[in-house]
């Protein structure tokens, strides 16, 4: 069994075959794939996806950090109003994103870190984004570690030094199609990094791994991330899916 621990399956991209690339996913041994949240207009079809295939789609709840704006706050709110209606498994997609529009970097940080409140109150796991900003969110989690937090860097893409500071506050790291690419430098951080710090992800429908990079992502290629781990560190791809699968079911609370 695999689980991919981030996938946007809700998105408008699978619109047209989402039962099937659910199916597909589910026929390739991912039986759980778990939804972050971007705003409060992708609520309605995460939390439709999720009651479709409550044993396979997991929902998690944020606010993404490229959709804090002016309206940050009410957005915010809506947000944080889920979690009285139902189960999620997370707090996420949150973070600070300094590669994109950087108008509102302040109001990122002070979400970012209203909602790791949330998910201390809620003793729930955080997947955060942190493209650009990684230093930026490692410094943020150590001035606020008696919030006791855990989760996961998704699409980690720091340093072996940034690495090992995130493990040692107990989180994981989210490895994706991006250790598929040539020059990436993310095979230096899986060479270095222990298995027991790693899950796999997909970022569907982003960062599709080779041989499908340019194309649509799903939760199936998830495959193709495990076999580059795997050639890494130079073990069996069944380790490399059992490990990863334990630090999802440990992360989420499975």
């Amino acid at each position: 069994m695999l689980i991919d621990t981030h996938t946007h399956l809700f998105v408008p991209e699978f619109d047209t075959d989402r039962r099937e690339v659910v199916t597909r996913a589910i026929a390739e041994g991912v039986e759980k794939m778990f939804l972050p949240n971007i705003d409060i207009h992708s609520i309605d079809a995460l939390n439709k996806l999720a009651a479709e295939f409550p044993e396979n789609c997991f929902p998690m709840m944020g606010l993404h950090p490229c959709s804090v704006k002016e309206n940050y706050k009410e957005e915010l709110l809506k947000v944080e109003n889920e979690f009285s209606k139902k189960r999620f498994y997370a707090v996420g997609e949150i973070g600070i994103d300094l590669y994109w529009d950087k108008t509102f970097v302040k109001e990122q940080e002070e979400v970012f870190i209203t909602q790791c409140i949330l998910a201390s109150e809620k003793k729930l796991p955080i997947v955060i984004h942190s493209r650009n900003s990684t230093a930026v969110i490692i410094s943020i989690l150590k001035k606020n570690s008696h919030l006791n937090l855990s989760g996961i860097f998704h699409c980690f893409s720091g340093t072996v030094k940034q690495a090992n500071e995130i493990t040692g506050m107990g989180f994981y790291l989210g490895i994706g199609g991006v250790v598929t690419y040539k020059n990436s430098g993310l095979d230096k951080v899986v060479t270095e990094i222990g298995l027991e710090n790693m899950v796999v992800e997909t970022d569907a429908p982003y960062l599709a791994p080779v041989p499908f990079r340019g194309k649509r992502n799903e939760p199936a290629y998830i495959l193709n991330v495990v076999k580059k781990i795997a050639e890494i560190k130079n073990i069996p791809e069944e380790e490399v899916a059992r490990e990863t699968t334990v630090n999802a079911e440990k992360v989420f609370g499975l």
